[in-house]
């Protein structure tokens, strides 16, 4: 799986679309994260995709982790 980089400057100006909070970035998943939402959004071709229904709920084990 290819893996893509966000711009910094990107990354600052994007939000989670359910709790208009900030994401953190993922590299090994190439996701964002949103840990208000317990939301991974999923980052395609170097495009994150916020669509609610693109992304998955955290389990509790990766959640912890991420915090």
């Amino acid at each position: 799986m290819a893996r893509y980089v966000l711009d910094p400057r990107a990354l600052e100006m994007l939000v989670c679309p359910l709790t208009k909070t900030q994401l953190s970035l993922n590299t090994d998943k190439s996701e964002l994260i949103s840990l208000a939402a317990r939301m991974a959004f999923p980052i395609k071709k170097g495009v994150p995709l916020l669509c609610v229904s693109e992304g998955r709920t955290l389990d509790d084990d990766e959640f912890e982790r991420l915090k």
